[in-house]
């Protein structure tokens, strides 16, 4: 009689182990909610309005100075989820989130009070709804890319960083900086559109031929 019908069903330790590991809870800390990295973003979105506030109302010291605290507060977070091994699927959502809400909230409202010219936040925020917006589309389309941070998208980041905290800084407090925003705005509009093109051009070669 052939080997496979003389064999009974498999027992327990002969299952494949890769069941038991699909099945595995969680760790404790990637199912958290209120550890305490998460509890300074949550913290650090929910200044988000404080600073919008402060801006609509010409307080451009105060808001630079929450800017700058929620800056801090993200290197802290960050810091405190790897040394403490508190890192968890929320806050790996959560961080990026808070952190784009913030900035794009300061363009927006230094844009409708006259810091920043408008067609520059407009660029900023169309850029983000592009490649959220693409990736809706591949993921509809059933294409998973492979979401990977770029160099050129990097230096947009601390190009649009740099370039609101300093026209909170000299608008705030009045200091003599006229040749710098303009400049810094300059860097903003390459960067933006060069990693734009860029996610662009990843997402299309993610399609199928």
């Amino acid at each position: 009689m052939p080997e496979e019908h003389e064999r009974g069903p498999a027992g327990p330790s002969e299952r494949p182990a890769a069941a038991g590991e699909a099945g595995r809870a969680a760790s404790p800390a990637e199912s958290a909610l209120f550890t305490l990295p998460n509890v300074i973003t949550l913290a650090r979105l929910c200044a988000v309005p404080a600073v919008v506030w402060l801006v609509i109302q010409h307080r451009l010291d105060l808001a630079f100075l929450v800017f700058v605290g929620a800056g801090v507060s993200d290197a802290v977070d960050g810091w405190l989820a790897r040394v403490s091994n508190a890192r968890s699927h929320l806050g790996a959502i959560l961080d990026p989130l808070a952190d784009k809400a913030l900035l794009v909230s300061v363009y927006v409202t230094l844009a409708i009070i006259g810091v920043l010219p408008d067609w520059l936040a407009i660029l900023v925020v169309f850029r983000d709804l592009l490649i959220v917006g693409g990736l809706l589309v591949l993921a509809l389309m059933g294409v998973r890319p492979a979401i990977r941070p770029l160099l050129v998208s990097k230096l947009n980041t601390l190009m649009q960083i740099t370039l609101a905290a300093a026209a909170l800084l000299l608008r705030g407090f009045d200091l003599d900086g006229d040749w710098l925003l303009p400049l810094l705005i300059g860097c903003v509009t390459a960067t933006t559109i060069a990693s734009g093109a860029a996610y662009v051009r990843d997402a299309s070669r993610s399609l199928p031929a």
